[in-house]
């Protein structure tokens, strides 16, 4: 964050300071609501948690090297305390545990310091890219920050930082040396993208696709549009606005917003476009891109057709910041996605393929990752000693926050897999949902064993240890609730990876990133 005194902290956010020898003392770290991150310099957030209150821990921020602490309380060390707000709106939801309004008093405070910080930094050249959409969003926060690297300095979220704490936690990394700021931004409801923008107003906004995901929550897919079109809305006229023109949702956001629109997609009428589109054998994409007339080859190193648009609509933020063609699809072919859980492929000794993708899971990208699934495992060719004509493995959970949809979500999802010809499906769970899953994947077909319910992770572990062979892919996906991400950890660790494995910084899901 820029630096400032305790003193103007307190006046932003309308604090009072209490235990603080000396109010001139300057914050020059960053902003922390984990204790056991701060390092010297920082300012410590208490906030509450389930298991634990983020005041317990002042003192020992402070100790750790936290200038001070931005409370609801006095702590003992020096402080901005905040009067306690009532906990409403989609503050309620990131601050589920907030029994006495003192974490929606620092949540506010925070939003109040996040915009202070980028109204200065806005003057300095600084770019504020916002990212949002059903599904990918991501995806394609990781892929926009190595295609913007090239022309500058960039701060972006790890994983999905991207609710009422996640997103001003994540403004306030930006600093005097930052170029582009790019914000994931999630709703679960209509008004929270809105309530975001008014923290960090985007100058350009990226709407990917208009899904099913927390349906539950929307009520419609009409309401998720609504709510997904706000970071649209909220852009200025010298702002531009990243339209998918192969959804239709997103496409007609152009009349909602006042900014330049540039759209993307296959389809012929998008500005930036992708033709030829064809898969390898771990299922990344080759394509054609053309934009401003011209047109390159574009090899993505990530996985799955889906990233072909998530590709496209990094190439377009670039382009308009002023990259060209070339270095694009230079930085496009080495980008890898950083956030963890997320189609992390890694192949083992034996040439088994494990497809981690077990940090969040819709109807949608459920979709998407079965058919990256099918795709390793039917190429010619393939990694991993099986060859063609592999054996895919689907090891699914719930799909959670799909309200009344989510029986018949479930079953859908169950048949797909037998429609794309998933050789083992492994459901794991014991309520509705998981049962729904599996038994559509039982009607749609005749198959018996093919498709397995199983109560828990050891149980779904049991079996793969049991039946597993050299040379098989496996997919693991679900809403991170479910806690897949150790089945994949239980296969990886089996066999070191080989030379040829995807790597990535492995970070514990956190229970206050948003999924949406």
């Amino acid at each position: 964050m820029i630096e400032m005194t305790l003193r103007e902290i307190a006046d932003v956010v309308g604090g009072t300071l209490h235990d603080v020898p000396d109010p001139a003392v300057t914050v020059t770290g960053a902003v922390e609501f984990d204790s056991r991150r701060v390092d010297s310099g920082d300012l410590f957030l208490a906030m509450p948690g389930e298991h634990a209150d983020g005041h317990d821990f002042a003192a020992g921020a402070v100790a750790a090297g936290a200038v001070a602490v931005l409370a609801a309380r006095p702590v003992g060390v020096p402080a901005i305390v905040v009067e306690p707000l009532p906990v409403t709106g989609s503050r309620a939801l990131v601050l589920a545990h907030d029994r006495d309004g003192s974490g929606a008093a620092v949540l506010a405070a925070l939003a109040k310091l996040a915009r202070v910080s980028i109204d200065r930094l806005a003057t300095g050249g600084l770019t504020v890219i916002g990212v949002t959409g059903s599904s990918g969003k991501t995806s394609t926060k990781d892929l926009l920050a190595s295609v913007l690297a090239p022309l500058g300095p960039v701060v972006a979220p790890p994983g999905s930082l991207n609710n009422e704490l996640g997103y001003p936690w994540t403004v306030l990394r930006a600093d005097a040396g930052t170029r582009f700021l790019v914000l994931e931004m999630s709703a679960r409801g209509v008004g929270h993208i809105a309530a975001l923008t008014e923290t960090a107003p985007p100058a350009i906004g990226v709407v990917l696709n208009v899904g099913t995901a927390h349906l539950g929550e929307f009520g419609s897919r009409e309401a998720i549009a609504r709510a997904k079109g706000e970071l649209v809305e909220a852009l200025p006229p010298s702002g531009i606005a990243i339209l998918n023109a192969d959804d239709p949702n997103v496409a007609a956001m152009a009349s909602r917003t006042r900014a330049r629109v540039v759209t993307v997609g296959q389809s012929g009428a998008a500005g930036v476009r992708a033709t030829g589109v064809v898969l390898d054998e771990a299922a990344r994409a080759r394509f054609t891109l053309h934009a401003n007339g011209s047109e390159t080859e574009i090899r993505l190193a990530v996985h799955g057709e889906h990233q072909v648009g998530n590709a496209l609509s990094a190439a377009a933020v670039a382009l308009e910041c002023g990259a060209d063609l070339d270095s694009v699809a230079a930085a496009l072919s080495g980008a890898r996605i950083v956030s963890a859980h997320r189609m992390d492929v890694r192949t083992r000794a034996d040439g088994v393929t494990v497809v981690n993708d077990s940090y969040n899971a819709n109807p949608d990208s459920v979709r998407a990752a079965l058919k990256a699934l099918v795709s390793m495992a039917r190429a010619e060719g393939s990694e991993g000693d099986g060859g063609p004509g592999r054996r895919s493995w689907a090891v699914l959970g719930e799909m959670a926050e799909l309200g009344e949809e989510s029986v018949v979500e479930h079953d859908r999802i169950g048949r797909l897999a037998v429609r794309l010809d998933v050789d083992r499906l492994i459901v794991v769970g014991s309520g509705r949902p998981a049962r729904a899953l599996h038994q559509g994947a039982v009607m749609e077909g005749s198959w018996g064993e093919e498709s397995v319910l199983v109560p828990d992770i050891e149980a779904a572990i049991a079996v793969l240890d049991n039946e597993l062979a050299a040379g098989d892919v496996v997919l693991v996906k679900a809403s991170n609730s479910a806690g897949l991400w150790a089945v994949a950890q239980h296969l990886t660790a089996a066999s070191e990876p080989d030379a040829e494995a995807v790597r990535r910084p492995q970070v514990p899901p956190s229970g206050t990133e948003a999924a949406v």
